[in-house]
């Protein structure tokens, strides 16, 4: 009795087990896509909020073709893509230093350009730069609600 009591908790939670990865398997073709734009204004929100700000320096502005869109991901590469961006893409280059050491980035303000005036923006101006004190690297010249160009 006690052996088939103990084959029966074994194949249940063999049961189990096998269950649960096949909820991952489909869990992982059938999510929905990750928005990049989405998750780009979730960052620069999080940095506006929490970010400390250091003096920065304009190294140039570029303007780069949109990037074709990612197709998602979905069971046999099927899915619905989204509308392509054809804007150029602004690019701020810009560098600043914490603690000693520089740091060198860019920020893509394609959609920002009212937090800024283009035509004034030249390579050597200062800005200030909001960073993540935890991690330096992460850092937005731009945000939706506050800009570090003057």
């Amino acid at each position: 009795m006690n052996a088939l009591l103990a084959d029966w908790k074994l194949t249940l939670s063999m049961a189990a087990a096998a269950l649960a990865a096949v909820a991952m398997v489909a869990y992982a073709f059938l999510r929905p896509a990750v928005d990049m734009a989405e998750a780009e204004r979730k960052r620069r929100l999080h940095l506006n909020q929490i970010g400390r700000i250091a003096e920065g320096q304009i190294v140039e502005l570029a303007e780069h073709p949109p990037e074709p869109p990612a197709p998602r991901k979905g069971l046999f590469g099927a899915g619905r893509r989204p509308l392509a961006d054809t804007r150029l893409r602004q690019l701020v280059s810009y560098s600043y230093a914490i603690s000693g050491v520089t740091y060198h980035t860019a920020q893509d303000i394609t959609g920002l350009e009212g937090q800024i005036r283009l035509e004034r923006l030249v390579a050597g101006q200062p800005a200030s730069v909001k960073y993540d004190p935890s991690n330096p690297t992460d850092s937005i010249l731009v945000a939706d609600d506050w800009s570090g160009l003057r």
